[in-house]
């Protein structure tokens, strides 16, 4: 096995994802990205060769299979002989209000959000196990386990059951060296987020006392301090990265 440790991120091609792989690569990670977009994939991985001082590979993956993590697990280990680090941070973010909410929408988010996570997980635990130093980094959220949303109550529910399952994983995972933490994005400038459009943007910079949304490499920061070799002893914590848009009490507040 070699001594430049891998990643595999899940969901590595859009958005936060990218952004991770992105920061791992500039750090001298191999990088594995997964994601059910082949042709996507093909294009983002030649992104961020160009980044890197490790290797970068694009693995066809839907998280909702177990069986297809699996393989791109294995793909990982014949490539670079083993993994390091699991980023389980593919996922979807829908708007439903209540009233409107399907059956059919609430099943489709976990089955992304949390069963996805799962299926990640227990795709890379064997592989995690024989790593030195095994992390998994879970993508959560704010709109869920701090704050609200509305039309975003399937969604928060998915982050905040993320939360609840990494503090028993991370009990379970402890004998093997395997440290399982979350990074809590605030409201970060992706595709998705642009999606909402002009006025939304403008209102939530405005709620956020650094007065910008945080960039997709703010959360691949976060997701690298608790993948690092020397963060062993940190286990089950969740870093809120959002530029301080939780704190204040008001949005007067913001420019008192």
């Amino acid at each position: 096995m070699s001594d430049t440790r891998t990643v595999l991120v899940t969901g590595g091609t859009l958005g936060i994802g990218k952004g991770i792989a992105r920061v791992f690569a500039k750090n001298g990670y191999n990088v594995v990205i997964t994601a059910r977009n082949a042709e996507k994939g093909a294009v983002v991985e030649q992104e961020l060769k160009a980044f890197g001082r490790g290797d970068v590979m694009f693995v066809p993956g839907d998280v909702t299979s177990l069986d297809s993590m699996k393989a791109a697990v294995a793909a990982t280990v014949e490539k670079f002989g083993g993994l390091d680090v699991l980023c389980a941070n593919a996922g979807m973010f829908p708007s439903a209000k209540l009233d409107d909410m399907t059956e059919q929408d609430w099943d489709d988010i976990f089955d992304v959000n949390v069963k996805g996570m799962l299926f990640s997980i227990q795709a890379a635990s064997e592989q995690l196990k024989k790593s030195k130093a095994g992390r998994i980094v879970i993508t959560s959220s704010i709109t869920g386990p701090i704050t609200g949303l509305p039309g975003w109550a399937h969604y928060g529910a998915t982050k905040s059951a993320q939360l609840g399952f990494m503090r028993t994983a991370a009990i379970e995972y402890a004998p093997f060296g395997i440290t399982v933490n979350a990074v809590l994005p605030g409201n970060i400038y992706t595709e998705g987020l642009a999606d909402l459009g002009e006025a939304y943007l403008k209102t939530m910079t405005s709620s956020i006392p650094m007065k910008r949304l945080g960039d997709v490499e703010d959360i691949g920061v976060a997701a690298l301090f608790f993948a690092q070799e020397n963060a062993g002893y940190i286990t089950s914590q969740s870093l809120v990265v959002d530029g301080g848009q939780v704190l204040p009490e008001t949005l007067e507040a913001v420019d008192a």
